[in-house]
This record gives structure tokens, sequence and C-alpha cells, in this order.
């Protein structure tokens, strides 16, 4: 099944997203490689693909996965929490309609 977690940064983030991206990325690229990764994402904090120091808000990842319980320890499990750039993270059963 499908899983959307949801995760909000903490105010002024950027440096500790730059810190932990590296590692970020790479499970996300995982999730990608075997073929269980529908959309991955921040959310700029101002109306631009490219924000530079205004930063983010937070991020969206679907992907699939056996359970929610599995969603949420890989959500968990993700670098941006242990290196404080999140203070919320939801993981919701997602039901793709379209494309």
């Amino acid at each position: 099944m499908l899983y959307a977690i949801i995760s909000e940064d903490v105010a002024n983030s950027l440096a500790k997203r730059k810190e932990a991206r590296a590692d970020h990325l790479a499970r996300l690229n995982s999730l990608y490689e075997a073929g269980r990764l529908v959309i991955a994402g921040p959310h700029p904090a101002i109306d631009s693909n490219e924000p530079a120091e205004a930063g983010f808000t937070g991020s969206l990842v679907v992907a699939e996965f056996d359970s929610l319980e599995q969603a949420q320890t890989w959500a968990d499990a993700d670098p941006y929490i242990s290196a404080g750039v999140y203070a919320k993270v939801s993981v919701k059963p997602f039901k793709r309609v379209l494309p």
C-alpha cells in the first residue's frame, strides 16, 4: 500500500538540512531503486523552486510499504529527524487516484 509521509521543519532548518541531505537522499534513492517511491520533495518556504536562504518548511514522500507500521518505522529513521530538521512527521495511508 502507499503511504504519505508529511514532515514539518523546525524554524530556520536550512543549515541542518544541508548537513544531513546526502544521507536523507541516499535513503530516498534506495526506495526509488526498489521501485517503491512515487514522489518525494521539500516544500519551499516561498513561492519559488529555488528558495535560497528562505529554505523549506517541510517535505512530502509518497512510497509503498507493506504496512503503516513499516512506513512509520522507515520515517522515524530519517536522518533529518536525528539532525533536528523535522519538528513533526505524520504517516498516513494514501490512495492513489490519478494519474
